[in-house]
Formats: C-alpha cells, sequence, structure tokens
C-alpha cells in the first residue's frame, strides 16, 4: 500500500512593506498510510469549518484523524488543535495525547515513527522548535511536508523570503536544514505555497548558496 499526500489547502503570504503587514496563512496537508491518518498543521481559529469541510471532501471525519503535527508554534499552524481530541499530537517537538507527554529526543536526526512509511524529523531554523514530516512510498517518491523551513518555492532563488520576511530564529541552522530536506526528498509542500519537485538542479543551485 503506498502512503498517500494530499494538500487541504494551499498556503500563501504577502508582505505589504508600507503598512508592515502581512497576509498569511499556512497549508494544511492530509497524509495517509496503513493504520494511520494524519493532518500537518491546522491553519488558523478561524478556519474551522474550512477544515471540516476539506476533511469531508476526503470522507473523512474529525474523529478519525489518528495523529496531528503541527510543525511549529505560530497561530496560523495550530488554529484547530481543539477539533482533534482523539489524535495524538506533535506540536513542534512535544508530543502528546490529553495530558499524557512523551519524552523524545530528536538530537541527530532520531525520527519519531508515526508508521511505516511516515515519520517526523527535527529541522529548527525559522523556530528552534521546528519540524517537518517525511513521507515515503507515494506515487511521488518521498515527499517532506516542511511549514516555514521553505516559505514557498521562490525563497530558494530569493532568500530574503525565508531569512528576513518570514523571520528565521537561526538563519544558518535553517539553510543546513533545508540542505538536508534538499538531499532527500523528491518532492515537498512549503508552509505558504504550492508543492513543488525537487530536481538535480535545484538541489547543486540551493547548495552553492551563500549560508
Amino acid at each position: 500500500m503506498c502512503a498517500t499526500v494530499n494538500v487541504l489547502k494551499t498556503g500563501y503570504s504577502v508582505f505589504d512593506p508600507e503598512s508592515k503587514i502581512m497576509k498569511a496563512n499556512c497549508t494544511s496537508s492530509l497524509i495517509r498510510d496503513e493504520g494511520v491518518i494524519v493532518i500537518v498543521d491546522t491553519l488558523t481559529a478561524w478556519d474551522r469549518s474550512l477544515l471540516i469541510e476539506g476533511l469531508k471532501e476526503k470522507c473523512i471525519q474529525v474523529d478519525d484523524i489518528t495523529h496531528v503535527v503541527c510543525t511549529h508554534g505560530h497561530s496560523d499552524h495550530i488554529g484547530n488543535l481543539n477539533l482533534f481530541t482523539n489524535a495524538q499530537h506533535i506540536v513542534g517537538q512535544s508530543i502528546c495525547h490529553k495530558d499524557e507527554y512523551i519524552y523524545f529526543s530528536f538530537e541527530e536526526g532520531n525520527p519519531f515513527k508515526i508508521s511505516e512509511n511516515v515519520e517526523v524529523i527535527a529541522t529548527p531554523g525559522h523556530t528552534l522548535s521546528d519540524v517537518s514530516v517525511i513521507v515515503k512510498e507515494t506515487t511521488l517518491g518521498t515527499v517532506a511536508v516542511v511549514g516555514d523551513l521553505f516559505e514557498r518555492e521562490e525563497d530558494i532563488e530569493n532568500p530574503n523570503l525565508w531569512k528576513n520576511i518570514a523571520g528565521s530564529e537561526n538563519p544558518e541552522l535553517q539553510y543546513a536544514n533545508r540542505e538536508k530536506i534538499l538531499q532527500v526528498a523528491d518532492f515537498i509542500i512549503p508552509g505558504h505555497g504550492p508543492g513543488f519537485t525537487v530536481t538535480k538542479e535545484l538541489r547543486d543551485y540551493h547548495t552553492k548558496l551563500e549560508k
């Protein structure tokens, strides 16, 4: 059985330098593998109905979700956690179900396995607790759902988008984790734009960038 990854809502981010206001919402993704149904990033608190309807279109109810992964703690990524009370919650590097917290170390690349083909790895930089979800054995190859590690595909040629406009708590660390993901993924779903295919040319271009 292949794992599947579907985008429920494609994110966006637009910064207005005059007003200094950014209009943004994240990408929300649905992952299915044998025995698990995972939602990654739950949009804002104002998107409750949109999220529920998006799941219904995939013939899924909120109580069917087994795991919720929020790639980091910003408000556009965690807005509907309370919908998924049956699920284990992975918020950044914090893992819990109800009042029980799992002590797990993501250090040295240690992955938290959700299923045979789905795992969560630490990819800090945008925030120091960022995580990404790696999904293997899909029709696209290995898919990485990365939150704001990548703002969108364009931030590869324009690093200002992720370093300064989206903001990075540790740009050097974020660059290293971007590089790591580019080396293992065939397809990336970024935090605020459409998914994109990882080509050899893209890998080579990023590797040559100044950190």
